[in-house]
């Protein structure tokens, strides 16, 4: 029960992909009347949220809508395929950008894609355990991509430093949510506040730091307020724009080596 790939077009994409794009109507044998690509995908969906991405199988599915598992693969092909549908679903169209509107400069424009795209992340942490096979190729992932080719337009970088920024900067927003989502499930998990667990573990560490075997340590446990950042998303904030000044360190380098200015807002284009 296998679909066949690549449209007549040629795009070499599976059906279910293609479907998505707009490039098939329907499935290529026969469906089961009542059922459909988006109500499968919003099961699956449905499954992720409530139990994680390890908890969504075709059976599982399958068993949710009310029909066999065998009519499924007449709509997707393979869980994989799936994992794609759903993830597409979950990220939906990237929201506008104020920042390119206004032409505030690479730097504003960045960030808040960045943050965009966060937001979506901890919204949807079951998406983060999905394998990552192959570059951005359903419509609302290449739609995330183009937005943010078009934050560093006129930046100043070559086609493949635009590409190296875009994915050191997702890479860093993806790895900050799941760190985080990873932190928060094994707080909720024990029963108590986050304050609480960092607490505990201060009072572990300060049981276990010897001053001298460990200089640096010691002198962390001694500064007040270090485990509860006042700022909610502090590592996000910190690690973006730390992220975001290499970034424009790198601008800044282009354009001297040109022998023009940054399009930024500050010195070499932050």
């Amino acid at each position: 029960m296998t679909q066949e790939n690549g449209s007549p077009g040629g795009t070499g994409l599976p059906a279910s992909i293609e479907a998505a794009w707009g490039l098939r109507a329907r499935p290529v044998k026969g469906p089961k009347p009542g059922l459909s690509l988006g109500r499968i995908v919003d099961a699956a969906v449905a499954v992720a949220a409530a139990e994680g991405l390890g908890g969504v199988s075709m059976g599982r599915v399958a068993k949710d809508l009310g029909v066999s598992t065998m009519s499924l693969y007449r709509y997707v092909a393979a869980k994989d395929e799936l994992y794609v549908l759903m993830q597409e679903a979950a990220l939906g169209p990237p929201p506008p950008l104020p920042a390119l509107e206004e032409k505030a400069g690479w730097r504003k424009a960045l960030s808040q894609w960045a943050r965009a795209q966060s937001r979506v992340f901890h919204a949807n942490l079951w998406m983060l355990r999905i394998p990552i096979a192959g570059p951005p190729a359903s419509p609302n992932s290449v739609a995330w991509w183009e937005q943010g080719l078009q934050a560093l337009a006129g930046a100043g970088l070559d086609a493949g430093e635009e590409i190296s920024v875009i994915l050191l900067v997702s890479g860093f927003v993806r790895n900050e949510a799941l760190l985080m989502g990873d932190l928060a499930a094994a707080v909720e998990s024990r029963g108590v506040s986050a304050e609480e667990v960092m607490d505990g573990y201060a009072r572990t560490l300060g049981r276990l730091v010897d001053p001298v075997r460990h200089p640096a340590l010691s002198r962390l446990m001694a500064t007040e307020g270090v485990w509860a950042p006042d700022e909610p998303d502090h590592e996000l904030t910190f690690g973006l724009e730390r992220v975001l000044d290499g970034v424009g360190v790198l601008i800044g380098s282009r354009a001297r080596e040109r022998g023009t200015e940054a399009s930024g807002t500050g010195p070499d284009g932050v």
